[in-house]
C-alpha cells in the first residue's frame, strides 16, 4: 500500500539511505496524499493503462500509479535514488524502473518494448527542464493519450494563455497545437520537502487526435514560432530575417504580411495559433518559389 505521501515516512526513507538532494536535478518530494490522489484521478488512470512516469524520485507517486495502472515505466536520472526505489516499489510487480535521462531515451523503442501504447504520462517535473521534456514528448510521436504534470505555476499559466499577454510565447503555442491544457490543482510550496521557492500547479494536457490547425510543415511552423519570440521586441519582419537557418528575407516576410492584410510592423505576440499556421504556410510557399 502507498505509504510515502507524508513528511514522516519520506524523511525516514531519506535518512535511512543518507540521501542528499542534488540541486542540479531540482529535487523536491511531494508529501501531500490528497494532491497525489488528485493527480492520479486527473490522469484518469485505469488498470488498462500503461503509464510513463518521469522523475519518480523516491517512488512516492509511483506507488499511487502502480495501484491504479496496469503497468508503470518510471524513468529516473539520479542513480543514487535507484536503491531507494528498489525498496519502496518492492511490493509492486507492475513497475519497471529505468535509470536514464528521459531526454536521451528512445521513447518510441521504450513504448514498443512495453506493449506499444497508447500511454499516459504523469510527472512531477523539475522546473528547470519542464519545457524541453514536454516538447520532447510531443515531438517524439509516441502514442500519447495525455500528459498530467506538476509544474511551476508560472509555466502552467503560460501553457494556456493567449495573445497579448506577457506569458504568451512558443510554449503556449506548442502546447495548444498538440493538446488541450487544463488546470487541475494549485499546489502550495508547503506540500513539498524540501520546500521550493515557488508554488506549483498540476496541469493535464489532453492530446488532440489531430492538431486544431493545418500546418504544411510542422518543423517549419515551430521554427517560425520560436524565431518570432526569440526577440520579442522586434517586428516579425526583423526577427525572422535575422534568425539563422530560416533562409527568408525581410521583404518576403513583409510581402506575406501585406497579403494577409496585416501591418508590416506586426509582432508575433499578437498572433493566434491559427494566424501563425496561415502565416507559416504562406511564407513556406514564398520561400519555395524564391
Amino acid at each position: 500500500m502507498a505509504n510515502l505521501g507524508n513528511y514522516t515516512n519520506t524523511a525516514e526513507i531519506l535518512q535511512k539511505y543518507q540521501f542528499r538532494m542534488q540541486k542540479k536535478y531540482g529535487q523536491n518530494f511531494l508529501i501531500d496524499a490528497n494532491i497525489l490522489t488528485k493527480i492520479v484521478e486527473a490522469a484518469q488512470i485505469t488498470k488498462e493503462d500503461t503509464v510513463l512516469e518521469i522523475g519518480p524520485g523516491i517512488g512516492t507517486m509511483t506507488q499511487y500509479l502502480a495501484e491504479a495502472a496496469g503497468k508503470v515505466i518510471a524513468v529516473e536520472i539520479d542513480r543514487e535514488l535507484i536503491p531507494i526505489l528498489e525498496e519502496t516499489l518492492s511490493s509492486y510487480d507492475n513497475v519497471t524502473v529505468l535509470c536514464a535521462d528521459v531526454l536521451k531515451v528512445d521513447l518510441t523503442k521504450l513504448v514498443n518494448e512495453n506493449g506499444g501504447g497508447p500511454i499516459k504520462v504523469v510527472a512531477n517535473l523539475p522546473y528547470y527542464i519542464t519545457t524541453p521534456i514536454i516538447m520532447a514528448l510531443f515531438e517524439s510521436r509516441v502514442p500519447l493519450t495525455s500528459i498530467t504534470v506538476m509544474v511551476q505555476s508560472e509555466v502552467a499559466d503560460r501553457m494556456q494563455t493567449g495573445p497579448g499577454t506577457k506569458d504568451y510565447g512558443a510554449l503556449s503555442l506548442a502546447v495548444q497545437y498538440y493538446a488541450k491544457p487544463e488546470i487541475v490543482a494549485r499546489v502550495p510550496a508547503s506540500c513539498f520537502t524540501p520546500r521550493p521557492n515557488v508554488d506549483s500547479t498540476v496541469v493535464r494536457l489532453m492530446k488532440f487526435e489531430e492538431p486544431p490547425v493545418k500546418a504544411e510543415d510542422e518543423d517549419w511552423l515551430f521554427g517560425i514560432i520560436r524565431a518570432s519570440f526569440n526577440q520579442r521586441r522586434k517586428t516579425l519582419a526583423n526577427g525572422l530575417a535575422n534568425a539563422g537557418g530560416l533562409g527568408i528575407g525581410r521583404e518576403q516576410v513583409e510581402s506575406v504580411l501585406e497579403e494577409m492584410g496585416l501591418s508590416r510592423t506586426a509582432r508575433g505576440e499578437t498572433f493566434t495559433l491559427e494566424r501563425f499556421a496561415d502565416f507559416s504556410n504562406r511564407l513556406l510557399r514564398v520561400r519555395k518559389e524564391g
